[in-house]
Formats: structure tokens, sequence, C-alpha cells
């Protein structure tokens, strides 16, 4: 979206301040945001809510950008009327964080508490000011993961800006034995800049949890819209394909693989634009070569399932596999007689491409879903191609009107 990417790019000079997987069939529905968020999430999920002063330039404009607080005008003779904030109705609190402090999860000692001991505002790249989970007004669930609960919740301070707050126990980490993962997860999350990103804004923990401080998705899950149209139209599809393309694009640029793109794996901005939101199987990888077989059945490639070193065409692959859910409505290696059949699939490329998709549409899929990786269609000719190119809005490459 261009006025993201404008306000991001003016933002660049300056520090920011502040699952497992499942099949498709029990994947957990979460409750729905509240739908009267969409007039002041442009304003309260700024960018850049939370910076450091410390390493702010000493712009006034760009001060001014990152936090859009007026100045306070001289005390008139007679009491002044203070203008009346908009609020945000960020839902009924549950008690779910006291009553899971509770029952769950124990103290962790030694090296694996120094390993989830993470706290954003140490960060030697990006430091925060330092957060508390009293900072926070705690609102509506907005669903449950494995490792903790997640809550909208708005800052207290001013200007009271709108964030999820996903808490994690430490130590159901330790007993999965993720301690790593999760760390990289955060530390890979929390230096991405992309407008179809989901933003992490910064990271504190308490003696038995860690609490990230995500970017809200204003429009929630995009697999829960996949699931109520049963699949999307083209022109939908084809847009989401032109974000996901740029996004990917970019994590490569940075040597990051995400090796679990799905359905689930999305949410919605505020704008209908498309939010990579989950980082739990991404890898940092300058050599851009790892063998771990991980993600989800329906999207691997033939590479992963067949035990081969792999690459960020791993991505690829992926892109073309949710190009068909998307318009489909299943992904098209999907075996319902079991996970054998799929694996044989999917190492055949038993590609079946209903009449209904479009020739450009097909193109686009067959040329992503090849065996060999290196034959796979580059994500930039991906955005060049005629079926992504057709259904894009002018100026604005990454716009996603719902229809």
């Amino acid at each position: 979206m261009a006025s993201i990417a404008s306000v991001t790019r003016q933002l660049g000079a300056l520090e920011i301040s502040s699952k497992p997987n499942t099949s498709r069939p029990t994947h957990e529905k979460k409750p729905s945001q509240s739908k009267n968020v969409s007039q002041l999430l442009s304003k309260f999920a700024a960018p850049n809510p939370f910076p450091v002063k410390a390493t702010i330039s000493k712009s006034s404009s760009q001060t001014s950008l990152a936090t859009k607080q007026p100045s306070r005008p001289p005390s008139p003779p007679k009491p002044a009327t203070k203008p009346a904030q908009p609020t945000i109705d960020i839902g009924r609190y549950d008690g779910g964080l006291e009553l899971d402090n509770e029952s769950r999860g124990e103290k962790v000692h030694g090296e694996a508490a120094e390993t989830l001991a993470l706290d954003s505002s140490v960060s030697q790249t990006r430091p925060t000011r330092e957060w508390h989970l009293t900072d926070f007004d705690i609102g509506r669930p907005l669903g449950k993961g494995k490792f903790g609960r997640v809550y909208m919740v708005r800052t207290k301070g001013e200007p009271h800006y709108i964030l999820a707050l996903k808490t994690l126990y430490k130590s159901e980490i330790v007993q999965s034995r993720v301690e790593k993962q999760i760390r990289r997860e955060i530390e890979i999350q929390q230096n991405l800049r992309h407008p179809n990103i989901l933003r992490l804004y910064g990271y504190f923990h308490d003696e038995k949890r860690i609490f990230l401080m995500l970017e809200f998705a204003g429009k929630g899950e995009l697999y829960k819209q996949l699931t109520k149209h049963g699949c999307f139209t083209e022109k939908r599809s084809s847009r989401y394909i032109d974000q996901m393309a740029d996004a990917l694009n970019y994590l490569h640029s940075k040597h990051v693989i995400h090796r679990d793109i799905k359905p689930e794996n999305l949410l919605l901005g505020i704008s209908g634009e498309l939010k990579i939101g989950d980082f739990g199987w991404s890898v940092h990888a300058p050599g851009n070569r790892r063998t771990t077989l991980c993600g989800t059945l329906d999207y691997l490639p033939p590479e992963m399932v067949e035990g081969r070193d792999h690459s960020e065409k791993v991505d690829y692959w992926a892109l073309g596999v949710l190009t068909y859910e998307f318009i489909c409505g299943a992904p098209p290696f999907e075996d319902m007689t079991g996970y054998n059949a799929t694996y044989k699939r999917i190492a055949k490329v038993d590609l079946r491409i209903p009449p209904k998709v479009s020739p450009e549409a097909r193109d686009l899929i067959t040329k992503l879903l090849q065996y060999d990786p290196e034959k796979r269609l580059p994500l930039d000719e991906v955005r060049r191609h005629p079926w992504v190119v057709k259904y894009r809005s002018k100026g604005h490459s990454t716009s996603m009107p719902m229809s």
C-alpha cells in the first residue's frame, strides 16, 4: 500500500522503540475481531508507534510523524474543554491471563531461562523502551496458540495504540524443546519491515511467560475468509498472490526462508491487505540450503518430502499451492485417503487443475509447481506475470479491495 510504504520510508532512519502443524479439517477457529475499529486503526496502529528517545533523529518533522501528538496550547484564562479523545472498543477482558498463570506453566532455570529471557529494551539492534504487562489495558481474546493466548490490547500511555499481545509459557516451550526456535522466530520478525508482513513492535517477559507486542490485523484471519467463501475470485486471489510474492521477495533478500506458507498463517490488515503473520518455521539461512523437514504436508515441495536439500525456492512452490487453493478452495495435492497418498502426489507433481481456472492462472500455477526448484518461476517474474498484472490496482500494487 503506497501510504504505508511512504510512511515506512520516512521512518526508515528511526529505531523501533518501542503453533503446531495440524491438518486443515481440525483448524481451530478464533473469535472474530471488532467491526468498529476500521475508522481509527490507521491512526492508532501506526507503523512506528514506540520510538526510543535516545535514538530518534532531532528532526521535528520525523518526531511528529512517529508520534502524531499535538503540542499543548497555552492555558486559557478559564478552564478549557478538553477535546474528546476517539476511542476504540477493545472488548471485554475475560481474565484469561490470570487464570492461565495460576494453572499452567512454571519457572524455568539454567540455560533455558537465559535463552527465554527475551526483552526488546536490551536488544542490540533495535532497543525499545522497557515494557510490562501493567502498561496495557487488556481487551477481548483474539485466539489461542499452543503456548498461550492472544489478546487485543491498548497501551495505557498516550496515544493509546492498539496491539495484539501474544503470550508464550516458557516451561511449555522447554517441554517442546523449541527454545532456540522461538528465540529465532522473535529475532527474525523484529527486524522485518514490509507492509505485507506482520510487525513485531517489542517483547518482554516475566518469570513464567514471554509477551510479544504484535501489529493488530484489523480484518482477522485470511483462512476464516477462505472458509466462509469456499474459494476466492481470481481477482482477489491475484492481488493476494501479488502481495505474497512481494513479501517473500523481501524475506529472501534478508536471507529468510519462511517454509510454512499456508492460509492459516496469513492475516488481513484494516484495508484488507495481506499480512504474513507466523514465523514459527522461518529460518535465517545465509547459505540458503537446509535439510530439516518441516511445514504443512499439503504445502511441502518434492525436495522436502523426498528428504533432499532445499532452498528459498520451497517458498516458490508454496506460492503455487496457495494460488491453487485460493481459486479452487483446497490444496492441489490433498488426498483424503491418507498422508502417504499425498506424499506420492507431491513427489510426482500429480497436478490436476480444474476447467474453471483461467488459462492465465493455470499458467502461473504450473510454472510455480515445478519438480525442479531451479525451474520454478522467480518471484520478480510472478509479479510481472499477465495474471497478476491484469488485476493489479493502478499505482497500488499491494492494494486489496475485498471483492
